[in-house]
Parts: structure tokens; C-alpha cells; sequence
């Protein structure tokens, strides 16, 4: 992937045409509909997916997948979530279909959560970030202390029997799920589980006991409020009873299991 070629600039180029990043070929581009004030002009998904070179359905995907739109009870168009009102969609509709959809300011394509969403989903760079913070250190160091040696059933490689009990759980259970995903926020979190049908995350606390990891469960837990992110907490008395208590905390998010 190139890099952009505007002074001072290092951001990475989508498009092996383009020689610039968008934000700086915003600045140099002349048609009247990108030379608009901030906030004036308002990107569709088709357009936003010219910038990142993918289609609108697939743009619509990453959006869904950031948490920013959603489907609507009728399933046809989008809708904006909290966190996509947050970043500046807005809803508009489609002629007399009244179909709606999500329109973005056009700062969008330089939000940094998004390009590394999408980043991620392309595989066009490393997930990790470049600049270690005290935070994403603290995670290094919990990932090396406690390495991914349980296997699951599904095939994922989880860092203790807890987490691998509820990850045979969930699969058990037919309940789609990621681990270890990180969190679609500027901080580098990273969750326990993820299920995306109802965008609830999963943590479980253990070693309470242990006052730095105490430390570091409530800084996530801060994390969770602060943006808004539904969340489902486990413990040790949970592990036995998870028939018991998981489905009763996922029907919460509308996820059931038989």
C-alpha cells in the first residue's frame, strides 16, 4: 500500500491509483461538492465505499460491524446507532419508498477507529498499533504471562479453562462469537468475547484476588460505561451454572439459545 505523497503526510493510500490520502486530496480536489464547509457535504455509503475502494454493501458491513448502523425491524435500509449519531450520521430517505439510509460528514474517511476497522477487515495492515500506550503494554504483558494454550472446540486458542468453558459454551450453543476482539474505540481494549447478533461483549473476571488485575478490570468496566457497549459479566460461581445463567443474560440482547 502506498503512502500519501503530500508533505508531512504518511497516511496510507487505498487505491494504487490515487497518490494522495483523502484528506489531503480533499484540500487539492476543485469540484464544488468537496470544496463545501466541513459538515456540509454528507457521504453515502457508495460514496464512502469509492474512498475505501469496496462496494456499498460491503462498506454497510463494516459500519454494522463498528456498531454504527444497524438494520431496522423491517430490514430494509439502515439506521444509525447512539455511536453512529456520535460520529455524525444522520438519517435520510429514499424517494417515496421512504427506505432510510445513513448519510456521513465528510471527516468520516479520516476517523481513525473506522480506517482501522477497516484495515483489519482488508488485511491491508497490522492490527497492532504502531505507538505502544501504557495501556496496550499492560495487555502485551497479560498476553505473555498468560498464553493462548487452551483449545476449544470451535478451534479458538483461549489463556485459561474459564475462558475455555465459556467458549465451548458458546459454541455448544450454536452462538456466534469472537474472541479476544478488540474494541471499535480509539483505546487499544481488547474484550473476552465478542457475540456480534446482539453486539454484547463478554468479560469474565477471575484473580479478584490479584490487586493489578482488580486494577484492570475496573479501568474495562469504565471503558464499557463510558461508551455506551452492553456488556455480560462473568465469575468463578458462574462457571458451573452457565446453562443456568448465560441464556438468561443473552435473551437480555434478544440472543437465544435452545
Amino acid at each position: 500500500m502506498k503512502v500519501c505523497k503530500a508533505s508531512g503526510c504518511n497516511a496510507k493510500v487505498w487505491k494504487d491509483e490515487h497518490s494522495l490520502f483523502y484528506k489531503c486530496w480533499k484540500k487539492n480536489n476543485t469540484k464544488q461538492e468537496y470544496v463545501k464547509g466541513k459538515g456540509d457535504v454528507w457521504l453515502t455509503s457508495t460514496k464512502l465505499g469509492k474512498i475505501f475502494d469496496v462496494n456499498s454493501r460491503k462498506m454497510n458491513l463494516i459500519l454494522d460491524e463498528l456498531g454504527w448502523i444497524y438494520k431496522p425491524r423491517h430490514k430494509k435500509g439502515w439506521l444509525p446507532t447512539k455511536h453512529g449519531k456520535d460520529q455524525g450520521g444522520m438519517t435520510k430517505k429514499i424517494g417515496r419508498s421512504g427506505v432510510p439510509y445513513v448519510v456521513w460528514p465528510d471527516s468520516i474517511p479520516e476517523n481513525k477507529v473506522l480506517v482501522r476497522t477497516f484495515a483489519e477487515h482488508t488485511g491491508t495492515q497490522s492490527s497492532t498499533p504502531q505507538s505502544a500506550t501504557a495501556e496496550s503494554a499492560e495487555y502485551n504483558d497479560f498476553r505473555k504471562k498468560y498464553p493462548a494454550n487452551y483449545r476449544c472446540t470451535d478451534g479458538h486458542y483461549v489463556r485459561s479453562r474459564a475462558e475455555m468453558l465459556i467458549d465451548n459454551w458458546l459454541y455448544t450453543n450454536g452462538v456466534v462469537h469472537a474472541y479476544e476482539r478488540r474494541l471499535p474505540i480509539k483505546e487499544n481494549v481488547y474484550s473476552d468475547f465478542y457475540v456480534r447478533k446482539g453486539k454484547v461483549y463478554i468479560e469474565f473476571w477471575g484473580m479478584m484476588d490479584n490487586e493489578k488485575y482488580a486494577r484492570r478490570m475496573r479501568q474495562k468496566r469504565d471503558t464499557y460505561a463510558k461508551h455506551g457497549f452492553d456488556l455480560i459479566e462473568l465469575n468463578d460461581s458462574d462457571l458451573e451454572i452457565l446453562d443456568d445463567v448465560l441464556p438468561k443474560k443473552l435473551l437480555k440482547y434478544n440472543i437465544s439459545v435452545d
